[in-house]
């Protein structure tokens, strides 16, 4: 077994000789058999275990584990921590929140100690434990396919691997090294508790399903292993579309490029978006078929609101060319269109307004000529406009909409909509709204930047000045 191991750490776990391995021992059987084997083998190693406190026999569990590292000569640390508070103040289970305490201190010690990995003691019952967990839940091919020898990047690192040498290994195999080896592992009685989902997998589910199939392990052991490599075929083909479409990321956020995610196929946005919520949720599993399959039918036909509350705390949200992750902590950059964070701004005769976040508008009058008529006619950027100027009876000003503001777009002659009718209509982001600028005189609405001139003030026959009006970015 010994020999085995060592062939797994070279070739699966793709470790280096001469520098160290944080090791994650509970003191049971599998993290018992594995300490024992790394350190017949010669490695660095330093042991950290956490001491979750859910068991009156925790504490006696933690000096055990500690006087296994001070009889063996080898560097400990030693963690603490409050499960059920943890839990609670992160909506967990207590099943998940200890994984997810347990995890953040192995890295935090791996980190500390300059390991080269972080290494933990899951074997194969552990993973056809983990893919029919996921099964019943609901997953895509990155559940079935279980867990890897080699985690990197992972949910708690993209620089320290996590590695599992002993996942091809039976539970059978390590009890019998424990006992040949004159081990004495901690026996966790809260293995037996049936509240936990896991227990009940294995000491109901596992032995119901071998009454069918004896080898039913094994074969779910096998069929993981096919689908990880279907999967990092798959995986590859998803990195590459996900750097044609994520056009933003951030604390909190990821921008897909709309018109690009709408042309894939459904299993690739479901990928696109799995890929999303693990960037956004990176500790979190229960990412179940449903929460994908909602976000894939919003891509495919937006709410009315153009945006959809998802699980984890998070949302979608569809505006103009992109679909944002968001999370509920976070609300995505609003510089892709023009805000104004000052009411009533006068405009310049002549000259540049500087507006918010590097935008700014340009003002200038001429004298209407052919050339100019045409280009007014044939406008190709909404961001740009051509006003008679002789229409104009006061100060154009740049202002928030306010309460009760109508505006009459070109062509409705005699007609006028509610400004936030004509926002909502033409699809102005929700939240981009109450400060979208404005360019008025008097209590008119002259015009509204990337999208509509007012009717009044457009170019006729009878027009000789013209005020030329451009909003862009500064550069």
């Amino acid at each position: 077994m010994i020999n085995d191991i060592h062939n797994i750490l070279q070739q699966n776990c793709l470790i280096d000789q001469t520098k160290p391995l944080l090791l994650g021992i509970s003191g049971g059987p599998d993290s018992l058999c594995l300490l024992d084997i790394m350190h017949k083998l010669g490695l660095s190693l330093i042991i950290a275990h956490l001491n979750h406190g859910l068991r009156q026999e925790a504490d006696n569990d933690a000096n055990q584990v500690t006087q296994i590292a001070d009889e063996l000569g080898i560097p400990f640390e030693l963690g603490v921590v409050n499960v059920p508070e943890f839990a609670k103040a992160n909506m967990y289970s207590i099943e998940e929140a200890a994984r997810v305490l347990r995890y953040r201190f192995l890295f935090t010690q791996g980190l500390k100690h300059n390991a080269q990995a972080v290494v933990v003691a899951h074997t194969a019952d552990d993973q056809i434990e983990t893919v029919l967990m996921h099964m019943i839940r609901g997953t895509g091919l990155a559940g079935l396919r279980g867990m890897e020898f080699r985690s990197l990047p992972n949910p708690w690192s993209t620089n320290i691997p996590l590695l599992r040498p002993l996942l091809s290994t039976w539970r059978e195999k390590i009890q019998q090294y424990c006992i040949e080896n004159e081990l004495q592992p901690i026996i966790d009685q809260s293995n037996l508790d049936k509240t936990f989902f896991r227990n009940r997998l294995r000491l109901d589910l596992i032995p119901y399903l071998q009454n069918y199939n004896p080898a039913i392990k094994r074969i779910l052991w096998r069929t993981s292993q096919v689908l990880n490599g279907d999967f990092k075929l798959i995986d590859s083909l998803t990195a590459l579309a996900w750097d044609n479409c994520v056009v933003d990321l951030g604390p909190g956020y990821i921008a897909y490029n709309y018109l690009f995610l709408k042309e894939q196929s459904p299993g690739l946005q479901r990928h696109l978006i799995r890929r999303g919520i693990a960037f956004l949720r990176p500790n979190r599993r229960d990412i179940d078929f449903n929460m994908i399959d909602q976000a894939v039918d919003f891509i495919k036909h937006p709410t009315q609101t153009h945006s959809k509350e998802l699980a984890l705390g998070l949302r979608l949200l569809a505006e103009i060319d992109k679909i944002w992750m968001v999370t509920s902590e976070a609300e995505p950059p609003s510089s892709d269109w023009p805000q104004i964070s000052e009411d009533d701004l006068n405009l310049p005769q002549s000259g540049i307004l500087h507006l918010s976040q590097n935008w700014e508008i340009q003002v200038l009058s001429t004298t209407l000529a052919e050339a100019i008529n045409n280009r007014a006619y044939a406008n190709p950027d909404p961001y740009q406009t051509w006003i008679d100027e002789d229409k104009i009876r006061s100060t154009l000003k740049i202002r928030h909409r306010h309460s009760g503001d109508r505006f009459q777009p070109l062509g409705m002659e005699g007609k006028s909509l509610k400004i936030t009718d004509f926002m909502i209509n033409v699809k102005i982001p929700s939240r981009a709204r109450n400060s979208w600028p404005l360019v008025c005189t008097d209590d008119d609405i002259l015009w509204i930047p990337g999208y509509q001139l007012a009717h009044p003030f457009r170019l006729t026959q009878s027009t000789k000045r013209v005020l030329y009006l451009r909003l862009k970015r500064s550069s």
